[in-house]
C-alpha cells in the first residue's frame, strides 16, 4: 500500500468513525448515575432509617452492574442532625438507566429546569413506574423534603419518624411523573397499604454520589 493510499484510508476511516459517534444510540452511552426503586422494602416507609434506603439503592445498582458507584436514597430527616436529602447526592451530572441526562447539578434538579418525567425517571433496569391515570398508580415517591431538597424543620412528622415508622405519622410525597417531583403532598400514614391506597408503592429516589 502506498504512503498516500494508506493516508486516505485512514481519513475515510476517521470521518466513518465520527459519523457514527454522532447518530444516537451508537455513542457510548453514560454510566447510569440515578433511578428511581423497582421495589421498596415492603413494609411500607420504614426503610431501616438513612442506612437501610442506602442499602437498597446499592443492592439494586449491583444488580444492573452499577454496583461500583456509591449509591445514595434522596431522602431528608428531621431533628436533632436533620440531613437534607440534596446534600447526599453528590454533584451531577446524573444519567438514567438509558443513558440520558437528568440533571446536571443540585441547582438544575431543583430548579425549573429540572428533567423529570414520566418518560426520563425509570428504573435501576431502564423500565418506567406505573404513574397517574395508570392501575395501579406508583407515582408517590417518598422523599421527606421541600421543594428545594431541604429536610422539613423538627415538630411535624415528613419523613415517618425518619424513615423507621410503618404505622404512625406520615411522609412527603414526590410525584415522578409531574412538576413536583420531589415535593407534593403528604401520605395518609406510613404503612404499605396506605402508602399504596394514595397512588404509591414506598419507592425512592437513588443517585449516584460518586
Amino acid at each position: 500500500m502506498s504512503k498516500r493510499t494508506a493516508v486516505c484510508t485512514s481519513v475515510i476511516l476517521a470521518t466513518v468513525l465520527l459519523g457514527l459517534s454522532a447518530v444516537p444510540g451508537l455513542a457510548q452511552q453514560q454510566p447510569m448515575g440515578f433511578f428511581i426503586t423497582s421495589v421498596g422494602p415492603g413494609d411500607g416507609a420504614d426503610l431501616g432509617g438513612l442506612a437501610g434506603a442506602d442499602a437498597l439503592c446499592q443492592s439494586l445498582a449491583a444488580e444492573v452492574d452499577a454496583g461500583e458507584r456509591t449509591w445514595r436514597a434522596y431522602l431528608s430527616t428531621q431533628g436533632p442532625n436533620a440531613v437534607n436529602a440534596r446534600d447526599r447526592i453528590g454533584t451531577g451530572p446524573w444519567h438514567n438507566a438509558q443513558g440520558v441526562l437528568i440533571g446536571n447539578n443540585v441547582e438544575e434538579l431543583h430548579g425549573m429546569g429540572h428533567r423529570f418525567t414520566v418518560m426520563t425517571v425509570i428504573d435501576e433496569r431502564g423500565r418506567r413506574i406505573p404513574g397517574s391515570g395508570y392501575a395501579p398508580n406508583r407515582h408517590d415517591v417518598l422523599t421527606g423534603s421541600q421543594p428545594d431538597g431541604t429536610a422539613y424543620p423538627a415538630g411535624e412528622d415528613m419523613t415517618c419518624n425518619n424513615w423507621t415508622s410503618s404505622g404512625d405519622g406520615k411522609a412527603r410525597l414526590g410525584h415522578h411523573d409531574r412538576a413536583a417531583w420531589n415535593s407534593a403532598h403528604d401520605s395518609r400514614a406510613c404503612s404499605q397499604e396506605l402508602l399504596r391506597a394514595t397512588g404509591g408503592d414506598g419507592l425512592f429516589y437513588c443517585f449516584a454520589a460518586q
